[in-house]
């Protein structure tokens, strides 16, 4: 089993899936507007609440020149230098204990994305109950090594890993001493296409490693992530933010609130509706057993009439003999008279 407990929630095919709303930058440098997407993640049903923990200074360098500057006129950030996107996007540290505290109170768990040492070392003086590591650092070892080193649950995103990079990483993670470990299929384009998500990858990775999977979802929408959970996945996580037109540097593939409640409930009855391998009735069936067809006599009959199709009907309710019988009780004859609308027993036939 690689079923496990980030605080109080079960993770796991047992479970419903995990849903995490990741805030991001959709804060667009205002804590007032953080707390409020807390709330609005809290009462749309998601179960937990993420943050990226960073800094410009700890993400890149000061320079707007060469490969620090996104000339990509298909990038959401384009004519912007790395710099100052991260300036902008960055929750500031100070703000993580109030966001952290509003969560706990609206009932939903809370953590993060640290992306160097320093980030850990200070969510850790939070006591996060887990931490996820981005596509983007899912090669990045050492950092790796120091999260998995926590003992804390480790969610890691596969955005353009290859197998042997994600076998690596996973090495890594459980020498260090990661044993609770979730893999999350992520396509790193923003946003991502449901043609390019490639959801089928998620329970090979769930054979490849033996651990719990799930997909960090950047398309539109919800049908991706309803996919996601058919085929196994465990947790989902999804950037939210309260009005996608107010902008924000993640705004543009957001979930806003009332899209976060569908997700939540349709992943839920996706899990459901997995079920097992079942045929025949089930109890909940077994009153719709009455509505088949089966044969009945149609128009009234005299004791040795014989049967023919026109005294004698498939129809419903279904409370006489099979219709497979038709063709063998055609021409025998009645054992008694029998009233228009009688179900068919094999007592009444000659």
């Amino acid at each position: 089993m690689t079923s496990f407990k980030i605080g109080n929630r079960s993770i796991g095919a047992d479970a419903p899936p995990f849903i995490i709303a990741e805030m991001s930058g959709n804060h667009n440098q205002s804590l007032e507007v953080a707390l409020h997407i807390v709330e609005a993640a809290a009462k749309a049903g998601a179960h937990a609440l993420k943050l990226q923990t960073y800094t410009a200074e700890t993400m890149t360098l000061d320079l707007s020149e060469g490969e620090f500057f996104i000339k990509d006129p298909n990038s959401l950030w384009a004519g912007s230098s790395l710099y100052a996107l991260y300036e902008k996007a960055h929750t500031p540290w100070e703000w993580h204990a109030p966001i952290f505290a509003r969560a706990k109170e609206l009932g939903m768990l809370a953590f993060s994305t640290p992306f160097d040492d320093s980030a850990v070392d200070f969510l850790e003086s939070l006591d996060v109950p887990a931490y996820k590591i981005a596509s983007f650092e899912n090669t990045d070892l050492p950092l790796i090594r120091r999260v998995a080193a926590t003992g804390k649950p480790l969610i890691i995103s596969t955005g353009m890993a290859s197998i042997a990079e994600l076998d690596e990483t996973v090495r890594v993670a459980r020498e260090a001493g990661c044993k609770d470990l979730v893999l999350l299929k992520c396509t790193s384009t923003y946003p991502a296409t449901p043609a390019n998500s490639n959801v089928r990858t998620i329970p090979h990775l769930r054979e490849l490693f033996g651990c719990e999977v799930g997909l960090s979802d950047h398309s539109m929408g919800v049908g991706v992530s309803v996919a996601a959970v058919a085929l196994g996945a465990t947790v989902v996580e999804k950037h939210f933010t309260l009005d996608r037109a107010a902008g924000g540097v993640d705004a543009s593939f957001s979930l806003e609130p009332a899209e976060l409640a569908s997700l939540v409930i349709e992943t839920e009855r996706a899990w459901q509706a997995m079920g097992q391998v079942h045929y025949g009735v089930t109890d909940a069936e077994r009153k719709s057993l009455v509505y088949r067809r089966s044969l009945y006599v149609t128009q009234d009959m005299a004791a040795g009439e014989p049967f023919n199709t026109a005294n004698l009907r498939a129809i419903r309710p279904g409370l006489g003999l099979a219709p497979k019988h038709a063709e063998t009780l055609l021409g025998r004859r009645a054992r008694q008279a029998i009233k228009r609308g009688t179900p068919l027993d094999w007592s009444l036939v000659e």
